[in-house]
C-alpha cells in the first residue's frame, strides 16, 4: 500500500495510488520503482511519480527533472545489466491516468519487436531466450538499488 505524505494528493479510484504496481524495487517520498508483472518482457521497469498527478505539466520542474533523471538511471541499469537491442520508453497513461514511465528492454526476439510491446504478437514466444533474460533480473534489481541509492 502506497504511503503519501499530507502534502500529496491519492486517488482512491486509482490502481498506482493504492498499491505499488509491482514488484517494488526502490522508493523515496516523491517516486518509485518497480518491476512490472509481464512475463514476455523480463526487465520491463516502471517509474511512478506517487502523488496522484497526470500529466508531466503537473509537476513542478525541479519535480520533473528527478522524474527524468530517475528514468534516465533505470534507463542505463537495463542497459548495463539486461544488455537489450533497444530500450523504449513510454508515458501514455490511457488506461491509468497517473504520472508512470515505461523502461522497457527490447529485443528482436520479443513476440512483438519491432512493435510496442502492447502490440499484437509477431511471432511465438521464444523460450530459451526469455530464461536467459529473466537470469538477468536479479542482477538489475541490485544495479537498480546502486544507482538509485537507498531510501
Amino acid at each position: 500500500m502506497i504511503k503519501l505524505s499530507e502534502n500529496n494528493t491519492m486517488n482512491a479510484n486509482c490502481p498506482l495510488c493504492t498499491a505499488d504496481g509491482g514488484e517494488l524495487i526502490w522508493k523515496n517520498d516523491e517516486l518509485r520503482v518497480i518491476l512490472a508483472a509481464e512475463p514476455q518482457y523480463p526487465g520491463f521497469c516502471r517509474v511512478i511519480w506517487n502523488a496522484h498527478v497526470s500529466e508531466m505539466t503537473g509537476l513542478a520542474i525541479a519535480d520533473r527533472s528527478k522524474l527524468m533523471q530517475t528514468v534516465m538511471k533505470v534507463e542505463q541499469a537495463i542497459i548495463d545489466v539486461m544488455q537489450p537491442d533497444k530500450v523504449n520508453l513510454a508515458a501514455l497513461g490511457n488506461m491509468v491516468p497517473h504520472l508512470h514511465w515505461h523502461v522497457i528492454p527490447r529485443y528482436q526476439q520479443d513476440i512483438t519487436f519491432p512493435g510496442s510491446v502492447w502490440s499484437a504478437p509477431l511471432r511465438d514466444s521464444d523460450a530459451l531466450h526469455l530464461a536467459e533474460q529473466l537470469a538477468k533480473v536479479p542482477a538489475l534489481k541490485k544495479k537498480l538499488i546502486e544507482v538509485l541509492g537507498v531510501h
